[in-house]
């Protein structure tokens, strides 16, 4: 069963994938969280395998919120979720310990295969609805986690 922690500010976005995962066999649900700060709260709390974490949040902004559940959980898989194809940040999310990133147009198999690569360990790339690589461009070879990366490892 994965455990799964899905933190967003939008709350239209969070029951949407809460109503998502609802339909998927083998994942739970086990909590959502509308800023950084309830999401670092949250996944200690309860040791989600994966956790979906938007890009900008209030309060600590998704990199952050990364950064301190990556230190804190390592065998925790974080994908990134962002509504832009904003590579800097999604460097910056991969540089402190996400597995990988999607972007929020993705359709929703994309979003459950997503969880389930993180979860088995294999690194999730982002694709725009054209199926171009948001900014032209991967975030590192292969879309995948950079060397030196949590994800890599």
């Amino acid at each position: 069963m994965i455990r799964l922690l899905i933190v967003d500010d939008h709350g239209v976005v969070r029951e949407g994938l809460e109503r998502l995962f609802a339909t998927v066999p083998g994942v739970e649900v086990v909590g959502s969280a509308a800023d950084g700060e309830q999401a670092v709260a949250l996944a200690q709390r309860t040791a989600p395998d994966v956790v979906l974490m938007d890009v900008v949040l209030p309060e600590i902004d998704g990199v952050e919120a990364t950064r301190r559940i990556a230190a804190a959980q390592p065998a925790c898989r974080i994908v990134m979720l962002s509504g832009y194809a904003d590579l800097a940040r999604i460097r910056d999310g991969l540089r402190v310990g996400a597995t990988g990133y999607l972007l929020k147009d993705s359709g929703a198999d994309e979003i459950v295969r997503a969880v389930q690569a993180a979860y088995a360990g294999t690194a999730v790339s982002g694709r725009s609805s054209a199926g171009d690589p948001p900014g032209g461009a991967p975030p590192a070879a292969g879309c995948a986690a950079p060397p030196g990366s949590r994800a890599a490892r």
